[in-house]
């Protein structure tokens, strides 16, 4: 789980105890308490409600949390967590109307189970470094392309190089940049993340002839396009306070990326996507071995 993975899951379980230990809090306790006794929430604003000012001040904080994150990220969970937020709200206020409360409870445990689902396929199917569709996704595409299609296989030249000199968190941001200008391949090429520094491209109903020149317009854009390395000693200087450090060598210096291709295409010939794929891959080895920064493509 990623960090703001781990901050999520904390702030939703903080949430849950909190709710807990207002529901649980002894009633004399909350007789006694002087901010209880007093009015949270003017009457105009909470008497239409069955719920105790308290327990309406937990919602609306909660409500106003949940929609803050929904709008910073507009994904499955935050999506699935407001709406059951809602609906949990509409259900306690329906009063004596049991059979209605029950149709909320259970439209809001629908809603989350929905949002659980979405939230498992676009695990498994999107690639959450590049927003690429994932390696998953391009095996599916190749079940759906039909019989006439060109795959081409796309690896950064020297990334593992690249990796120990500059660190991973630069490596990262090199397949973020690649990824940004795979999406927007043009010859209605789709990109895919097939895995580590490898990537992979689409081109449906098209030869690999006429795939070449939109590949190659990628690989030009992606060797023209400047990139920075960013000063590594930022965090260390952060660390130690007002200590200034003399920055690497390489710590703002401009590199040079650039990617070898490899293409094949299926012409109605029969062959398996499998088969496919590790012939774009044989056509990416002879462009790493003809000196990288070349596409290479094969009948």
């Amino acid at each position: 789980i990623s960090p703001r993975g781990r901050r999520r899951v904390a702030f939703i379980v903080a949430q849950v105890i909190f709710v807990g230990l207002v529901v649980l809090v002894n009633p004399i306790r909350v007789r006694a308490s002087s901010l209880m006794q007093g009015e949270i929430i003017p009457k105009g604003y909470s008497e239409w409600s069955h719920m105790s000012q308290p327990a309406l001040l937990v919602f609306f904080l909660a409500g106003a949390v949940m929609l803050i994150y929904l709008l910073d990220r507009r994904r499955p969970v935050e999506s699935g967590l407001f709406w059951a937020l809602v609906t949990a709200f509409i259900a306690l206020n329906a009063g004596g109307a049991s059979h209605l409360s029950s149709v909320y409870f259970a439209s809001g445990g629908l809603i989350l189970g929905i949002a659980v689902l979405e939230t498992s396929y676009a695990m498994a199917y999107h690639d959450e470094l590049t927003q690429l569709p994932s390696r998953r996704a391009l095996n599916q595409a190749l079940l759906k392309v039909g019989d006439s299609y060109t795959v081409a296989m796309l690896d950064v030249d020297h990334f593992k190089q690249f990796n120990d000199t500059y660190g991973h968190d630069t490596g990262d941001q090199v397949l973020q940049m690649i990824a940004s200008r795979l999406a927007d391949v043009s010859g209605g090429g789709k990109a895919f993340r097939y895995g580590g520094e490898e990537f992979a491209v689409i081109f449906a109903n098209k030869s690999v002839d006429e795939a070449y020149p939109s590949l190659e317009v990628l690989r030009k854009k992606i060797e023209a396009t400047p990139f920075k390395v960013r000063d590594h000693d930022r965090r260390e200087r952060g660390k130690k306070g007002k200590k200034r450090q003399a920055p690497r060598p390489h710590a703002k210096k401009r590199v040079r990326v650039t990617v070898s291709i490899g293409a094949t295409s299926s012409d109605g010939d029969g062959r398996p996507a499998d088969a496919v794929l590790q012939a774009a891959d044989k056509a990416l080895y002879r462009a790493k071995n003809s000196g990288r920064n070349c596409t290479v493509v094969s009948g």
